[in-house]
């Protein structure tokens, strides 16, 4: 009995050890990734507090973490500044539109060549891939001669329109394509079969087995056209029709120097729905790109 008691002991006391060496190494491990973070989340800290802060604050040195005193004037001037309501609200609509119209061409062009046969498939394949080698630098110049033949540049449609069916929109067939790759010919089959069409086989069981993919599309999408920058600055010129990025530099005093403290509380309004987005599909993302290269 003094034996069994003993090994018994022995026998807790290493499960003792196991977890508390678990235990460390957890807590190693978690202090290593707070240490890694630091250098990526102190300029988002230091932006964030730097919107409540006076301007005289914003880059004493050592920078602090926490504004002397909170203040909401920062927030309210910059709306006073410029229309930045409206010019936020331009922002929204021009991303949704083009996250939906980004999906509905993307889907149907992805579908198209992934599970449709028609002569020059691969052909025409490879030369929308091509389009991607090109950048949007090198095409602007052609499409704004272009949309000013249409009378269409001071609008919004240029915004809408080119990433649909630019290198946004041949990302996002691409993804949609390797997707429906991976699908079993064996559910087509039974679904044409039972006498349903090409577009009902689509709609009711290709979409719905897709929603990884297009929920991963569709935050992707949005978070191009929330960041889009030389698209509106070369096709609009009122600061009434400006999309947020253009608005973040036209903060400036008489003499061309930054508002920092405007450019700051303003960068952290407009940051918001990057946030939220990223926060809710983040897990999306990764399925869609995991999904996206499981065959072809």
């Amino acid at each position: 009995m003094t034996s069994m008691a003993m090994e018994l002991a022995a026998v807790d006391s290493r499960r003792r050890r196991t977890r508390l060496e678990a235990r460390i190494k957890k807590a190693a491990s978690y202090m290593l990734l707070i240490l890694l973070a630091v250098p990526f989340v102190f300029p988002f800290w230091w932006m964030v507090s730097s919107a409540f802060k006076q301007p005289s604050e914003i880059f004493t040195f050592p920078p602090t973490l926490l504004p002397s005193s909170f203040s909401l004037q920062n927030f309210i001037d910059v709306f006073n500044y410029q229309p930045f309501a409206q010019q936020y609200l331009n922002s929204l609509v021009i991303a949704s539109l083009v996250t939906v119209g980004t999906l509905l061409i993307s889907s149907l062009a992805g579908y198209g060549f992934a599970r449709i046969k028609f002569p020059g498939k691969t052909v025409f394949f490879l030369m929308l891939l091509s389009a991607l080698m090109l950048p949007s630098e090198v095409t602007i110049i052609p499409n704004f001669f272009f949309m000013k033949s249409l009378n269409l540049t001071n609008t919004h449609v240029p915004l809408v329109i080119l990433p649909i069916f630019g290198a946004q929109g041949v990302i996002g067939t691409f993804m949609i394509r390797q997707f429906f790759l991976s699908l079993p010919r064996e559910i087509e089959e039974a679904a044409l079969l039972d006498g349903a069409s090409r577009w009902g086989l689509f709609w009711h069981i290709a979409l719905p087995i897709a929603r990884p993919v297009l929920g991963g599309l569709s935050i992707l999408s949005f978070l191009y056209s929330w960041n889009l920058f030389l698209e509106p600055l070369v096709f609009i010129d009122d600061v009434n029709m400006y999309t947020l990025p253009l608005a973040l530099r036209n903060y400036n005093d008489v003499y061309g120097a930054p508002l920092w403290h405007l450019q700051l509380a303003a960068t952290t309004l407009a940051v918001v729905p990057v946030l939220i987005v990223y926060v809710i599909g983040q897990r999306q993302i990764i399925d869609s790109f995991a999904s996206s290269g499981v065959k072809g």
